[in-house]
């Protein structure tokens, strides 16, 4: 049975048996626990913060919690646990999983008026929580968008400014490539680190950066809530084109690149085998760290020569999923965590493991919580982020733009115009086996 099919089926066998799934309860009891799933490494700062979340709620509301940190194929278990018709109560995942999960028949619909708090959070957040039949299926819990994290000891070596264009920040990828930035007398560094794999959508995860900040797009809106594929416009094909350039013709991204995820990748930026990396806000702490405060500093994405600013606009809601025996129980976790306490613990302060990167909450003050003002560089990006449009399911547009943004770039031979000419097909189809086109 193809994927799409078998979501069809799940989809039908969870309207039939919504009140066989979930673990619910509120008793003291760890199979009556409110079951919470965070995508997360288990034994990471991040899991322990999520904790910290769920106990600060349990004394607050007396509902007795148990938290699944799973990081390796969490959405694949996700489908496993929905064909045995026990999906957790509560999901913490990203939003561009909206229609994935909603299309499934998984989620139970968020009413937003009813919500304490919802009238803090603000209109962008609350977007990433609405799906394509414009109902809202989630509740907004976290926001970022994405800077550029850079060795700056490394700048100051090459004796360069912070770049303000793509031009300016080539150069400097070619510096760290070519000046010896670490001084060890080798030639043992890359300018960029892309973690460029086709690993759920990475390479168009972190070229949407570049494409909106060129005024482009995967697809846009063609009015009535339909959509058109976007990717062969000259401005998407001229910021895939520049990032191709820097793979096959001044050759400054670091080796492997097309092969790694972001585990892979953090870890090449920490051991400095490359000094320039476009990422979110959840690791500015984690290279504090690992790496040095002095050494790192933190920069806006220069915008395309045609287009910008507009980096992609992330971060994670809270889903209450179908099926669950303790509804109440749900809403009263959104509530806590879409709180001025809720979000303040995600927050974590400036320590390594926050799962609230940008608070939602008007209530919360991101520059009292955080002492870094690195962090306001990722705020202010915020302003102008593009979140996923919500078509029906972004997963195969975001999968099947990250298998041809790879492959020019693991293709030096590839022509970047035809190759998004093809995609621009696929994703008409994919749009119009949607019915969003």
């Amino acid at each position: 049975m193809s994927r799409r099919l078998l979501g069809v089926a799940l989809a039908t066998t969870l309207a039939v048996t919504l009140t066989g799934c979930g673990s619910g309860g509120t008793s003291s009891s760890t199979d009556d626990a409110l079951e919470i799933w965070i995508r997360q490494a288990p034994d990471s700062e991040s899991a322990k913060t999520a904790q910290r979340l769920a106990e600060a709620f349990t004394k607050a509301s007396g509902i007795q919690t148990k938290v699944v940190a799973l990081f390796d194929d969490f959405e694949t278990k996700l489908q496993q646990q929905a064909a045995q018709r026990d999906l957790p109560d509560i999901v913490i995942n990203d939003t561009a999983q909206i229609g994935n999960m909603q299309t499934q028949g998984w989620l139970t619909e968020v009413d937003r008026a009813s919500l304490a708090g919802g009238d803090k959070v603000s209109d962008l957040a609350w977007k990433a929580a609405t799906a394509s039949d414009g109902k809202t299926w989630a509740a907004p819990f976290s926001a970022q968008a994405f800077a550029i994290i850079a060795r700056k000891d490394w700048r100051e070596k090459v004796g360069m400014e912070i770049p303000q264009t793509w031009e300016d920040l080539a150069a400097l990828a070619t510096a760290f490539t070519e000046k010896d930035p670490d001084g060890n007398g080798e030639n043992d560094t890359a300018g960029f680190v892309i973690p460029a794999s086709t690993k759920r959508g990475y390479a168009s995860w972190y070229a949407s950066s570049f494409i909106y900040g060129n005024g482009g797009d995967f697809v846009s809106p063609s009015g009535s809530g339909t959509f058109a594929s976007a990717m062969s416009d000259p401005k998407a094909v001229e910021a895939v084109q520049f990032l191709q350039d820097q793979f096959c013709k001044t050759k400054t991204v670091n080796p492997g690149a097309v092969s790694n995820d972001t585990t892979v990748t953090h870890e090449v930026f920490e051991k400095g085998q490359g000094g320039i990396y476009l990422t979110g806000p959840y690791v500015l702490a984690r290279f504090v760290d690992s790496i040095g405060t002095d050494k790192i500093e933190v920069y806006p994405v220069p915008k395309g020569p045609s287009g910008g600013p507009g980096t992609l606009g992330e971060g994670e809601n809270v889903y209450l999923m179908a099926g669950s025996g303790n509804t109440e129980g749900q809403k009263k976790f959104a509530e806590f965590a879409i709180s001025a306490e809720g979000q303040r613990i995600g927050m974590n302060k400036d320590a390594n493991g926050a799962i609230v990167r940008l608070p939602v909450s008007s209530e919360v003050d991101m520059a009292a919580e955080r002492q870094d003002p690195r962090w306001q560089v990722f705020q202010d990006a915020y302003a102008d982020a593009v979140y996923a449009h919500p078509v029906p399911n972004w997963a195969p547009i975001r999968q099947t733009s990250a298998d041809s943004i790879n492959t020019v770039w693991a293709d030096c031979a590839k022509d970047v115009k035809a190759e998004m000419d093809a995609l621009n097909t696929k994703l008409t189809q994919e749009l119009q086996s949607q019915k969003a086109s």
